[in-house]
Order: C-alpha cells, then structure tokens, then sequence
C-alpha cells in the first residue's frame, strides 16, 4: 500500500478542505518533456510516487500536450478517488493540427500532433475543464489553476496584464461556479511570477497558488509581499520547481539548468557557496533544496517532477532527511538566505 508521507490539510472559508502529501508529484515529466519514455516507463514513475506514500499529483493540458493526463488517468483508474488529491488547468484549449504547426516542438517529444489555443474566457475555461476530466477519467478535481498568465509565457507585462483582465472578467467567474457547485474543493493560478499571484490575490476571491520556481533556496523575493498576503489570508501555496528546474538537484555543475536555460555565471557562484555550506553540514544540497519552500507556513506541498522511478524514490527519501537548524543560521549569516524566511518547521 506504499509509505505514509506527512499531511496537511488546508482549510478556508468554512470550507471542507483540501488534504496534501507535503510531497506532490508534478506530472510534466510525463508529458515526454525534453525526452520521451514509454507508456510502461511512465505507468512506473507513477507507481514509484505512489508506493512512496505520494498523494497529491499535479498536472496540464499542456504537459506533453493532452499526453500527461491521459497517462495519469491511466494510472489513477484503479485508484479509489477519496485516497488522492487532483490538481490541473485551464487557459489553454489543445486542439488537433498538421505536424509541423504543433505546440512546444523541441520541448515536448512522441506527443500528439495538438496547438496550444491560448482562452482564458468563461466558456473556453468551461470547456478545457470537461476535457481534462474527460482525459483524466474522473468526475472532478480537488484544484483548478489558471495557468500561465505571466510575461514569461505570454511575452511582456502588457501581453500578461491583457490576459488577467480577460481571466477575470470570463475564466474567474466559470471557477467560482465550479468551486459552488462542487465540481472543485479550490482554484487559484498555476504561474511562473509571484507578482502575477499577487494580482490575482488582490482582485479575486481565491485559494490555492501553484507558484513554480519563485520561491526556492536561490530565489526569496515571494517573501516581500506575496507569501505576507498568503499568511494572511489563509491562502495555500504549492511550491513547483523547488531545484529552480535542475541546478538545486545537480549542483554547480557545467551546463545546469536555471530557469530552463543554462545557469549564469552569478547563479552557478551562489548555489556554490550554497552547496558548500550544506555539505559542512553533512547534508546533500537537493535534500535543503527540496525541504526549505514547506518552512514556510503558507506552503501545503512541494511538487518536484520525476523522469524516473530512481528519481521520484530519492525524493520520497530527500523528505525524511533530518535538517540541522544550525545550516538555516549559517546560509543566513553568510548573507546566501534572506533573514525573514521561516526555516523552523511551522
């Protein structure tokens, strides 16, 4: 029946609640990102999180485009639906094209032959959720995310703000009927930038953030008012990329990966002093990476993806790794962690 992992149950506004493993598994891996795996290959991963004790899956249209729902759909069947948490998203409408006009080629391989419709609107919301759950096999989904409505993914301030005002004055509303008729337990965004996050906290009535990347052993700035905002509103925050998409997992090394790209020069100098600070600790630099974002009492979950069942199995284990608190003193000393971020387990 798989390991116990530690639980958190978030609660607002009377609500029933939404319960999360403190590790989550996010599912873009499936979706043959950056290299494709087999069916059999990713059933495995899947399972691998599973016996784990993982019970919160996480995952998108856009994940391998249609192919990572469809695939932990495909695992999820045998699974009673009460023993798990669902979270997917809506924005984007998947739609069949010739091979050569497909989304995300070089990004996504072996996937199908689908361009990304960018609809943020109440019916384009509407409908890219009856998808999903078409393509995942369930009746409904613990957290709906707006996805992607950043400058990273739609190319400038201007474009992003374009795409929140036709969120909230469409998509918004079609989530809020979801959440009253129960067809989801909680929304809020899925997004690249805590400053997009925080818009949207500001102007809309919502529950759970999905904030990838932004708040990890390299990055703090969440904490000047996003995370604040959280805390005080009882919103939850899940934290995706906690290795800030590969450095925080390989280390300093030649060619890591920051932010989808190669790792500048200053970033490869920090994670150095960072990583040097833990192993005088005796503690592995992906384990305070991966711990660290679920100190903050605001975070419910940390969503690492898994390409392989070795990877998902060292996460599972990279959570029960005793931290010292005096490795959070000293990164904070030496000027590499930034004073005001919890590192005491709330």
């Amino acid at each position: 029946c798989g390991l116990v992992m530690d639980t958190v149950t978030w609660k607002r506004n009377g609500s029933a609640g939404v319960e999360f493993t403190r590790l989550g598994f996010g599912t873009a891996p499936l979706g043959n990102l950056y290299q494709a795996i087999a069916d059999d290959e990713a059933a495995e991963v899947v399972a691998s999180a599973w016996d784990s004790g993982v019970r919160y899956f996480d995952t998108a249209p856009l994940y391998g485009l249609t192919l990572a729902e469809r695939r932990l759909g495909a695992f999820l069947k045998s699974k009673p639906r009460d023993e798990y948490t669902l979270s997917t998203k809506v924005g984007r409408l998947m739609r069949p094209c010739p091979p050569s006009e497909r989304s995300g080629i070089g990004r996504w391989f072996e996937v199908p032959d689908m361009k990304e419709v960018f609809d943020y609107s109440y019916d384009g919301v509407l409908r890219s959720f009856e998808e999903s759950l078409e393509r995942l096999g369930v009746g409904r989904v613990d957290v709906l995310f707006a996805h992607d409505l950043c400058s990273f993914t739609h190319g400038s301030k201007a474009a992003s703000d374009a795409r929140i005002e036709e969120f909230m004055s469409g998509g918004y509303k079609a989530m809020i009927e979801l959440r009253e008729q129960g067809a989801v337990k909680a929304i809020g965004g899925g997004i690249n930038e805590w400053e997009v996050c925080q818009t949207m906290a500001e102007r809309g009535d919502f529950d759970i953030f999905l904030l990838a990347g932004r708040y990890t052993l390299l990055e703090q700035h969440a904490l000047d008012s996003f995370l604040p905002l959280c805390t005080a509103r009882g919103i939850g925050v899940v934290i995706g990329g906690p290795y800030n998409s590969g450095i925080l997992a390989t280390g300093p090394t030649e060619g890591a990966y920051y932010n989808y790209d190669p790792a500048p020069p200053e970033i490869l100098n920090r994670t150095k002093k960072i990583q040097s600070k833990c192993t005088a600790h005796s503690v592995d630099l992906k384990v305070a990476a991966l711990q660290f974002p679920l100190l903050h009492p605001s975070v419910v979950a940390v969503i690492p993806g898994g390409k392989s069942a070795e990877e998902v199995i060292a996460n599972g284990l990279n959570m029960n790794e005793p931290l010292p608190s005096a490795l959070w003193q000293e990164l904070k000393a030496e000027g590499l962690l930034r004073e005001d971020a919890p590192t005491i387990a709330a």
